[in-house]
């Protein structure tokens, strides 16, 4: 039997190498993600390694709001000079000094822009004076109050050399800076890790950066010859107490280096959404393949079964079959998976200054899962058609090779069993109280109802389909080749439907999610213009109060409302806080109205909320509720109102001046203008944005520029959806080409009947390529229907997060469908060859 599988297997390679290519695409997406990853953790350690390398151990107050979003900035509390003295007077301490360095210095560029990052934070320090991690390489150490240093990294990115003059935004508002010098790293490094940093003297950067005079953001220890690093630590901690973060250099460096790989993370996630829907429209596409294979080897299996093989021989024979596919697709897929972990280390690199990629990294982790997925994902799809193939009687010897036509009733209970399911958990998702588990299980569960069900329509529905390019004979053929077998049809569509049903479900519920965003903008925004940052730095961007003053006072500017936006602890959870300038002003260009309680003040000691939050938190009028600030004490307040849920209004708003007070930044981060009756829209624009020229991360918007800017978030979104189309599509291909493949074998004798009575080398070309652009297409169809309803539902059920509209993305449709035309055309190119090509007297000779 090994004899005859091996045998066998290298009869069909090219059949066989179309159903491993799904396992190679699988394979090479999981390794290649896990290659990336390692590889660049391994640069990010090593860069950090060295940042710290002068510090024995550091000593920090731990901030008050931990950030957990990329693009937000932790403010770290400030020490006192009192701590510093008192962290220096401990045994095995040979010296202290205090060092400030926090995020939010950005250098504005000479084209009037904030010079945009490059990968790293943006540091504001006091400059420390050269050692063995940093030297000059140009100019000199800051010593007034007007001059800065850069990183080298940064003075190359904004063109700036020593003597220039630079605009510098930090917690307060533009101030020009002479560039003294410019320094570098220890291993001709212009950056550790991508940061841009701006070096003050001590008492500009206390003030700039830590908003007070004399503080610092933490100590830097150094230790006695004799002392040990971790009994000096310990002792420490315990004399200072839980508030406090002492941490040895290399910790500290850990620590930072997690931090930096966040934007890691995200790119295996997408990498790993790209092998999960490779192996789930792959296993249709094996499943197929050995189910064509069994057909053409009906007659061989039951001559095998007539001479004595048993059952148990027949299923062995087809599962080493699939085992030798797997293990020479994860081989395959392995070997891409490295070179694309390869690739993508080095674009995510160079993408970041500084950042050199360490050697070339493949994890052992990289290599069992390799093997894991692609052997066990590629011997479960053959499960069925082994068992298939062992019920082969002997007596089918005598019987035609083509596979038998039977009602499959199992696959039917199975699939109603499953969608039956699927719909009831969809339902309690959606009307219950259950959450997110029984909507998600929901849709999983209907999907491979659906798939399961799909031979029940294919062949009325390939018939339909089939009617659009039935008026010429290739075409009329081409329709009944395509429904002779209903479930051969369907699983190949499957893979198709599934990739497509996958894309248009994530299209609809961005579609939806946009469309609640177009029109909650159109109808709660009522100020003209808007300046704010981009979508990624809304909240971080600032503007200078003063420029506010006098763009209220320009002629055409009717009301000016103001607000800053930060991130307040509740309890354990972080939460979104916004104040504003004037609280009524906030009411009239936000359109916020009245759910309970009262909007009509925003007293000291109060606070006003969205009804998602309020419900959120279990929190209602009257009740009271603990906020902890960036800077200060944690504060309790009274909810005083909740208002409706609106689209650009969220979370919980306090008083200005407990904002100015407490959160990280003085300076609003937005502004709303409404204009006099009258104005001229372009023109006040060009005003305000003249006005705020100091103010460079804002940018002045209308009411359309804003939809485009928050729509632009869903972009990408769809960038990630069309890849994962692309993969599904690509398999479908080769889904429809093995399909065709088996169809032209089956039916050489057939074919060479129709070219003896005249059908010429084209028409038969365009029969077999109409066979597959109907295949296709019913694929494509069934998968923007159940795409649409599954993504319309799970967009109903994100109703509490502000999607408030349910929409399909009807352009997106057509170029889905339109797509599986094109893939249709293709996957026929090759097959329709090989049958156009046949000998006909062969061909009629045949089986």
């Amino acid at each position: 039997m090994l004899k005859l599988t091996l045998k066998s297997l290298l009869s069909r390679k090219l059949r066989l190498v179309l159903s491993g290519l799904a396992v190679v695409l699988a394979v090479m997406f999981v390794s290649g993600s896990m290659v990336i990853k390692d590889t660049l953790n391994r640069s990010i350690d090593a860069q950090f390694t060295g940042a710290y390398e002068d510090i024995d151990l550091h000593v920090a107050l731990k901030p008050k709001v931990k950030s957990t979003a990329s693009d937000d900035i932790t403010v770290v509390p400030p020490l006192d000079r009192a701590t510093v003295d008192r962290v220096a007077k401990l045994p095995g301490v040979a010296g202290t000094s205090g060092l400030v360095r926090a995020e939010g210095a950005r250098v504005i560029g000479k084209d009037g822009k904030v010079v945009p990052g490059t990968g790293g934070p943006r540091y504001g320090e006091s400059w420390r004076g050269e050692s063995e991690l940093i030297s000059l390489r140009s100019g000199h150490e800051p010593t007034s109050d007007t001059e800065v240093a850069v990183n080298a990294g940064l003075a190359e990115k904004a063109g700036l050399e020593v003597g220039d003059k630079v605009g510098v935004l930090t917690n307060e508002p533009r101030r020009t800076f002479v560039v003294a010098g410019v320094f570098g790293f220890s291993g001709d490094r212009d950056s550790i890790s991508g940061e841009q940093t701006v070096a003050f003297t001590e008492p500009v950067a206390q003030r700039l950066m830590l908003g007070t005079t004399g503080g610092y953001s933490g100590v830097k220890v150094t230790l006695a010859a004799d002392a040990s690093a971790a009994a000096v630590q310990s002792a420490l901690a315990r004399e200072l107490g839980a508030r406090y973060d002492v941490l040895t250099g290399s910790q500290l460096a850990e620590r930072e280096s997690d931090e930096a790989r966040d934007i890691l993370d995200m790119m295996g996630m997408v990498l790993l959404g790209f092998a999960g829907v490779a192996v789930f429209v792959g296993i249709f596409l094996i499943i197929n393949t050995f189910s064509i294979i069994i057909a053409q080897r009906m007659r061989e299996l039951a001559l095998l079964r007539a001479l004595g093989a048993s059952r148990k021989q027949v299923i062995g024979s087809v599962l080493l079959e699939s085992f030798a596919v797997g293990l020479v697709s994860s081989t395959l897929g392995l070997a891409a998976g490295i070179g694309i972990g390869a690739l993508g280390a080095d674009l995510l690199a160079s993408s970041t200054d500084g950042l050199e990629v360490a050697g070339l990294s493949v994890p052992t982790s990289a290599v069992v899962v390799s093997f894991t997925v692609g052997i066990v994902v590629t011997m479960l799809a053959a499960l069925v058609p082994a068992l298939r193939a062992s019920k082969v009687a002997p007596i089918a010897v005598i019987r035609a090779a083509a596979t038998p036509q039977d009602r499959h009733r199992k696959q039917t209970w199975a699939g109603t069993a499953l969608l039956g399911i699927g719909l009831v958990l969809l339902a309690l998702g959606l009307f219950g109280s259950g959450g997110a588990a029984p909507l998600i299980t929901g849709i999983l569960l209907a999907f491979v109802g659906i798939s399961l069900l799909t031979p029940l329509i294919s062949k009325p529905s390939v018939e339909v389909l089939g009617a659009l390019f039935a008026r010429a004979t290739p075409g009329a053929l081409g329709r009944r080749n395509s429904a002779r077998n209903p479930r051969r049809t369907a699983i190949t569509a499957s893979a198709m439907m599934i990739g497509v049903a996958l894309v248009t479900a994530i299209s609809t519920v961005a579609a939806s999610a946009e469309d609640s965003v177009n029109r909650g903008i159109n109808r709660d925004l009522k100020a003209d213009l808007v300046a704010m940052g981009d979508a990624g730095s809304a909240a971080s961007a600032t503007i200078d109060p003063a420029a506010l003053n006098r763009i209220a006072e320009a002629p055409g500017v009717q009301n000016v409302a103001a607000a800053t936006l930060d991130m307040a602890t509740v309890g354990k959870e972080n939460q979104p806080v916004a104040a504003w300038q004037d609280w009524s002003k906030a009411r009239e260009v936000l359109g916020l109205k009245k759910a309970e309680g009262n909007l009509d003040t925003l007293a000291p000691g109060t606070v006003v909320m969205n009804e998602n939050t309020a419900e959120r938190r279990g929190l209602k009028t009257g009740d009271r509720v603990t906020l902890q600030f960036q800077r200060g004490d944690a504060r309790a307040y009274r909810v005083a109102g909740v208002f409706q849920d609106t689209t650009l209004s969220s979370g919980i708003v306090v008083p200005w001046a407990d904002a100015e007070a407490d959160f990280r930044s003085k300076q609003p981060s937005q502004a709303y203008f409404q204009l006099a009756a009258g104005a001229d829209e372009s023109k006040a624009r060009a005003q305000i944005a003249a006005l705020l020229k100091d103010s460079p991360e804002v940018t002045v918007r209308t009411r359309a520029d804003v939809i485009e800017m928050f729509g632009g978030a869903f972009d990408t979104v769809l960038t990630v959806v069309q890849g994962l189309l692309g993969v599904a599509m690509l398999i479908a291909v080769l889904g429809i080409v093995n399909t065709l493949a088996l169809s032209i074998l089956e039916r050489t004798k057939e074919m060479g009947m129709l070219r003896a009575i005249g059908l010429t080398r084209g028409q038969t070309v365009r029969m077999i390529m109409t066979e597959s652009v109907v295949i296709s297409l019913f694929g494509a169809v069934l998968g923007i229907m159940v795409g649409g309803l599954l993504g319309l539902a799970a967009a109903r059920a994100l109703e509490d997060q502000g999607v408030s509209a349910l929409a399909l993305p009807w352009g997106q449709l057509l170029a889905y469908l339109i797509g599986a035309g094109v893939v249709g055309v293709i996957a026929s190119l090759a097959p329709a060859r090989r049958g156009a090509r046949l000998n006909v007297l062969t061909a009629i000779s045949h089986g």
